[in-house]
């Protein structure tokens, strides 16, 4: 009897020590995601699976213009005119309490809602939307994986007027954008995202097994 006892409590730490490691791995490493917006089509589409490099958030690593990353949905999806004068930064208002909630939310990830976008500037520079393209300081930015014929104007997918349409993006924060311009709620919409906000840098896609490897 205590020969099956012992051998129960290893099995059970087993499966402990299993479960913090894969949580530790998938908080500070990696993890898989899959594509549930058309936000970024056509680059990413719906259903498709991808990996998540999560090393960048763990050293606090601002990522590079052009990659694409997953972040927490700001709690407020659109800036007012008056919101963007005082500070074009996403707001963030219904932070859990508790620390069983925020373990819940943020290692969980349970009740928590990400977005796929692309990086499109970074601290300090000046972001002007104008005349169907993105300007940076000044300079049109060179956006090939767009489809051709493809603008970047103010007006979200409903046809409504977005704001942030020149401004400094702020420290310790980068402005990201959807590939899919006309059919994604992004940061014209809700502003420029905190560095601590970013969840993960995209890797590789694995699935569909035909479009394996990078994505650009």
């Amino acid at each position: 009897m205590k020969r099956y006892i012992k051998e129960v409590i290893e099995w059970i730490m087993c499966i402990i020590i299993a479960v913090v490691l894969a949580l530790l791995v998938k908080y500070y490493i990696g993890t898989p995601t899959k594509v549930q917006q058309t936000s970024m089509y056509p680059t990413l589409k719906d259903e498709e699976k991808l990996w998540l490099n999560r090393w960048g958030r763990t050293i606090k690593k601002m990522p590079d213009r052009y990659d694409i990353i997953t972040f927490e949905a700001p709690s407020k999806y659109k800036l007012a005119k008056e919101d963007v004068e005082i500070s074009p930064m996403a707001r963030y208002e219904n932070e859990p309490k508790g620390i069983f909630n925020k373990f819940s939310y943020y290692v969980l990830e349970r009740n928590k809602i990400s977005y796929i976008k692309r990086v499109i500037a970074l601290p300090g520079e000046y972001v002007e939307i104008k005349s169907g393209a993105v300007y940076i300081d000044g300079e049109i930015l060179k956006e090939s994986y767009l489809p051709k014929g493809m603008v970047t104007d103010m007006k979200d997918q409903y046809d409504n007027e977005n704001y942030c349409t020149n401004f400094v993006v702020p420290e310790n924060c980068v402005f990201a954008l959807g590939d899919n311009r006309t059919g994604s709620t992004d940061g014209r919409s809700f502003g420029c995202i905190p560095l601590e906000k970013i969840e993960g840098k995209v890797a590789f896609r694995f699935w569909p097994f035909s479009e394996f490897g990078g994505v650009e």
